[in-house]
């Protein structure tokens, strides 16, 4: 088998759970490719202007993650005659979190059917690892994938990769002007917020939930926190619609025996179940992410979404 290049930029995961020999035995097979993501990032610390240079924007901090978003705003996805806005299903990101003198990212790309192999190559060519790709919606037009992405390594180097595979996508590259003034939330906001259990926050014309697990979550043997901002708190989104009708979405986050009950109490409630599965590889309890989608009078979706949430390990205020 011929050597393989030294030029080329490559990622490896450690294993964060054994201590200093397993970090060792990841990175010293790598010490001899020049452009190695691990043995750049224990040379320095994250110097997060160049990492927003390399991606065009500015992140969200929560903590220690800067979570960067890559809203699709050049797309109009209709659903059940619901133009969606970016904020309610079509809002890809990638969060930056330090670990082990480099970062862990993670992120969820939002694409269509045409982009998904070539910036998938582009992931690949850069060592990123690609832990999922499928629909959140159903029957939206034109449909959308969801592509989530994984590494562990020099912050502007995934940032670069990052930013090289979705050059492929015609995501935009420039971060979009905050509305002025933003959309109105045309809903009883602080009902939605009794009966969710959780303080909910406008968002580009959409409502938003963002509800913890109780249980702590780990991949690789490192906690994700903030768990919002790294993508693994049950996520609910409210779009008004008119009339006190809002169209809903977002991912309740399960263990499996969590599963069929929220099914059940979601479709109970006209809330329907529009996909099943994972989002990452190594993660502890091992997760699963369900998708639902409804448009109806914004009380009695959240009523339905709560008595989901009831059958779940999550937090309420």
């Amino acid at each position: 088998m011929p050597a393989r290049s030294k030029s080329r930029t490559e990622l490896r995961k450690p294993d964060f759970a054994r201590g200093s020999r397993s970090m060792r035995s990841a990175i010293l097979p790598l010490m001899g490719i020049g452009a190695c993501f691990i043995a750049t990032a224990h040379a320095q610390d994250v110097d997060w202007q160049k990492v927003d240079d390399a991606l065009g924007r500015k992140p969200a901090v929560a903590g220690d993650v800067h979570r960067y978003g890559f809203p699709r705003t050049d797309l109009t996805v209709t659903l059940d005659g619901v133009t969606i806005k970016p904020s309610l299903a079509l809002g890809g990101w990638v969060a930056f979190k330090p670990a082990h003198g480099a970062v862990m990212a993670m992120g969820d790309l939002v694409l269509l059917e045409s982009e998904i192999n070539p910036v998938m190559q582009k992931m690949i060519e850069s060592g990123l690892e690609i832990t999922a790709v499928h629909n959140h919606l159903l029957g939206a037009v034109p449909a959308t994938f969801y592509m989530h992405v994984a590494g562990h390594g020099d912050p502007l180097k995934i940032a670069t990769a990052i930013r090289t595979a979705l050059a492929e996508s015609k995501t935009p590259m420039l971060a979009p002007a905050p509305a002025v003034p933003p959309p109105a939330i045309d809903l009883d906001t602080a009902k939605l917020d009794q009966i969710i259990g959780v303080k909910g926050q406008a968002n580009g014309g959409v409502y938003q939930f963002n509800v913890p697990r109780r249980d702590p979550i780990t991949e690789h043997g490192m906690q994700l926190s903030p768990v919002g901002p790294m993508g693994v708190a049950t996520g609910v989104n409210f779009q008004p619609t008119g009339g006190g009708r809002a169209a809903i979405t977002g991912d309740f986050v399960l263990i499996g025996d969590e599963v069929n009950p929220v099914i059940m109490a979601l479709r109970s409630h006209g809330i329907s179940v529009t996909a099943l599965h994972s989002h990452m590889l190594d993660e502890q309890p091992r997760l699963f992410f369900m998708h639902f989608w409804a448009n109806d009078d914004a009380i009695k979706l959240a009523n339905g979404v709560r008595a989901a949430l009831d059958k779940t390990a999550s937090t309420k205020n």
